[in-house]
């Protein structure tokens, strides 16, 4: 899809659908533990296929790019006492390792097979009842592991304590699924990297306790919209200097990604102002503001962002440094390889190695620009705001579906053609 030359209008208003990663956790709880309302779900494919999933009772379970799918859903089937699932996925999902995970279950007594290659879907998974409750898992790899286990920890008979090996990567993601379980009843303990999940029979589910509706438990769960949604309008607000609302955001946020808040403000002048009332959060840029000489940051708790950040980073020409991304390369593409290619299209040479990208030199890049999108919607997105520096063409642009179907509708909703 070719962009024009774009330009940012002034004061528009956006409403994301809600997130995509609170949504797939409750459509696990909710299974699990029934009885639970859940409103402003996200729209993603990702969901669709996982709520999908959920439903059906074909023997074989195709979730295709859905990597969040794959990692939940290899931890519920274990547990589907007497069901035998073949899950499996796209030719990129059969490369996603998922080794550590099936590890972990296997050593609580799952019995998972893989249908192909060692440490990599298809599986073949025969659920059945687990009595363990204390299992060892790599902390440096996913986070979507250690959820997957903690989403199901409640509804094992003796519970589940997981002992983190090693850095933690994502951990405001983990914190994310602890708060969730709290919000259901669920009672969770995180000490050091010792994680406690209570079994349902023994937690909150059966007092009567509920800080939202004032019942046994929260029957009804609102879905906070999507900060990783949010990250383009942010890079958007950033080089185009206008103003942009968005709808169904909280002042307090259980998502990584709202750092890009503070990322924002401090490398880049926009300043978030909530409006707690209405769920609206204002993106300002401050047209005075002095940029520092080089954005530097450590991005272990908010990775998915960084290509986001880069892309800002560019059109703005501030040379940049980012580490903690050593989960970019297991990810829908090689996302540091990935980054580096299509980087040097809009005007910046970089350096990589396995966890980090940093730029070497800005050039005034050639015309007729063609993004690479790699199966990958954040390539998509993210440098779709560089259409405000320079006309550009994005391949395969409906792969956006899998996380924001309507980026386009509101992308071009909120810029005009110069």
């Amino acid at each position: 899809m070719k962009i024009e030359k774009v330009k940012l209008l002034d004061g528009k208003t956006v409403a994301i659908t809600g997130s995509k990663s609170i949504s797939n956790r409750l459509l696990i709880l909710g299974k699990l533990f029934g009885d639970l309302k859940i409103e402003n779900l996200s729209n993603s494919q990702d969901t669709q296929l996982l709520q999908k999933a959920l439903n059906e009772d074909s023997e074989t379970v195709d979730i295709h790019h859905a990597g969040t799918a794959m990692r939940f859903l290899t931890s519920f089937y274990a547990i589907q006492e007497g069901r035998k699932t073949i899950l499996t996925g796209s030719e990129r999902m059969k490369q996603r390792p998922i080794k550590p995970l099936v590890d972990a279950l296997i050593g609580l007594g799952a019995e998972i097979n893989y249908l192909e290659n060692e440490g990599f879907p298809p599986l073949e998974i025969h659920g059945k009842k687990i009595e363990k409750n204390f299992v060892k898992i790599p902390a440096n790899i996913s986070s979507q592991f250690i959820t997957s286990l903690l989403l199901i920890g409640a509804s094992l008979e003796n519970g589940l304590e997981i002992e983190l090996q090693g850095e933690i990567t994502s951990r405001s993601y983990i914190k994310m699924t602890l708060k969730i379980l709290k919000d259901i009843g669920i009672e969770t303990r995180f000490e050091g990297n010792l994680i406690k999940i209570l079994s349902s029979d023994s937690s909150l589910l059966n007092q009567q306790l509920d800080v939202h509706f004032h019942s046994s438990k929260i029957k009804h769960y609102t879905v906070e919209s999507d900060w990783s949604s949010a990250s383009y309008f942010y890079s958007l607000a950033a080089i185009g200097k206008k103003r942009i609302h968005l709808k169904s955001f909280y002042a307090y946020s259980l998502q990584g990604d709202s750092a890009l808040k503070n990322i924002y403000l401090k490398f880049f002048g926009v300043n978030t102002i909530s409006d707690a009332a209405e769920h609206l959060v204002s993106l300002v840029p401050d047209n005075n503001f002095k940029y520092p000489e080089k954005f530097v940051l450590d991005m272990n708790d908010c990775p998915d962002i960084a290509q986001t950040v880069c892309v800002t980073c560019v059109a703005l020409k501030l040379p940049f440094e980012i580490s903690g991304l050593g989960t970019l390369k297991v990810k829908e593409t090689d996302r540091l390889v990935a980054l580096q290619n299509e980087l040097e299209k809009i005007g910046c040479k970089t350096e990589i190695t396995d966890n980090s990208i940093k730029s070497l030199e800005f050039f005034e890049p050639k015309n007729d620009i063609s993004i690479a999108t790699y199966n990958d919607h954040r390539m998509a997105m993210s440098f779709a705001p560089f259409a405000l520096v320079k006309e550009l063409d994005i391949q395969n642009e409906d792969v956006v579906e899998k996380s924001y179907p309507d980026f386009w509708k509101d992308f071009f909703e909120i810029t005009e053609k110069l």
